[in-house]
């Protein structure tokens, strides 16, 4: 488990789910594994750089060795998001495995981040050794909603 994964893919299609399913198969092989999705792995970050606790959390962070990052890039990151994605895609570089699931193209990610250079170097990391999982198709949360009535159906008349 040393190559980063990436599976980048469109909205409902089951990447959070494939996610999970290598993070169980993960578990199952009796290797650490932690799971979050991006907004609430800055938000913890950003606590620990204020009770000071960040070097525990990169050190917890770095150390797993197989974190999943889940909806990475969905919005802008700050320069503090954008320094924090670094410092741990760097630490992990070759050493431990990272799954990052995005609705965006690694190539998408540059712009979203605040330090061109920094963004570069830890796309550049986290790519160059990774496979890339497309898939495609249509949503399940829309293939699983109810049936709409039929517009030609006239509703019957109220007694």
């Amino acid at each position: 488990m040393r190559a980063g994964q990436v599976p980048w893919i469109t909205v409902g299609v089951g990447k959070t789910h494939l996610a999970t399913a290598l993070g169980h198969i993960a578990v199952r092989r009796r290797r650490t594994v932690a799971m979050a999705r991006a907004d609430k792995l800055f938000k913890r970050l950003t606590a620990a750089r204020l009770d000071n606790t960040l070097d525990y959390e990169y050190r917890r962070l770095t150390t797993v060795e197989l974190l999943i990052i889940d909806d990475f890039a969905l919005q802008p990151l700050t320069p503090a998001q954008t320094t924090d994605f670094y410092e741990i895609i760097t630490e992990r570089h070759r050493k431990a495995s990272t799954v990052v699931t995005s609705n965006r193209d690694a190539s998408e990610w540059l712009p979203l981040m605040t330090d061109p250079l920094l963004a570069q170097s830890a796309i550049d990391r986290l790519t160059s050794t990774c496979h890339e999982l497309i898939v495609e198709g249509d949503s399940y949360r829309r293939r699983q909603r109810p049936p709409a009535p039929p517009v030609d159906d006239p509703s019957p008349a109220a007694p």
